[in-house]
């Protein structure tokens, strides 16, 4: 158990290290959870498993991965940087309105007949809207290279400790735990944040937040490969 606990503490290191940057993705998580806290849940989950996907694999090939992403790097940080963006232009697009000084009526008769639905309805919907928060946010996270190389060193750094299975479980089981704790604390940030700020302010946050994933989509993208 002992020569467990040093992997499993190491793998805890480096999820934190690659999940508490505040960037995109946590920006992207952060407005989730302003809006509907269950599916922000899905998408967090989602995050952390990119993250133990990515940790598996570099666990396993760490020196492979780092050599055959290493050459085209520049070219999937431009493919990332305009899925970032398209994704930005799309939101600020949609909420250039924000925020409506009162419900719409067809929103309030939208709330109204949820209210009245039946239950397995309701849970229905949402089940799907967290499935779908879920592959959302798979596909945003894996198409950063940042994440691969970042496991790839860190792993290639401490293969010898890492070659055995048992070793390497634990490393990964404290990677996936980190990084679900951490994503699941910005969507616990987010959801009291939404509950106690005005419409206003929350669309101003909504059209700042975006914009600071438009400008991180632009850094990620210089230089042009």
């Amino acid at each position: 158990m002992n020569g467990l606990l040093s992997p499993a503490l190491s793998g805890t290191v480096a999820g934190l290290g690659v999940a508490m940057p505040m960037g995109a993705m946590s920006v992207l998580l952060l407005q989730e959870a302003m809006r509907h806290r269950r599916t922000a849940m899905a998408a967090a989950a989602g995050i952390a498993t990119v993250d133990l996907a990515y940790a598996a694999l570099a666990t396993a090939l760490g020196p492979w991965v780092a050599s055959h992403v290493s050459p085209v790097e520049a070219w999937i940080r431009l493919l990332s940087a305009i899925v970032l963006l398209s994704l930005a232009a799309r939101a600020l697009y949609r909420g250039r309105a924000l925020p409506a000084a009162e419900p719409e009526p067809a929103a309030t008769a939208t709330a109204a007949a949820a209210a009245t639905a039946p239950a397995p309805a309701i849970e229905a919907r949402g089940a799907g809207g967290a499935r779908a928060a879920f592959a959302r946010y798979v596909a945003l996270t894996a198409v950063n290279p940042t994440t691969a190389l970042y496991f790839a060193a860190l792993t290639t750094a401490q293969a010898s400790t890492l070659t055995a299975r048992a070793p390497a479980a634990a490393f990964l089981a404290g990677v996936a735990a980190a990084s679900l704790l951490w994503q699941q604390t910005l969507v616990a940030i987010g959801a009291a944040a939404g509950r106690r700020i005005s419409p206003a302010a929350r669309a101003w946050t909504f059209r700042l937040g975006y914009g600071l994933v438009a400008a991180y989509a632009l850094k990620l993208a210089f230089p042009l490969p």
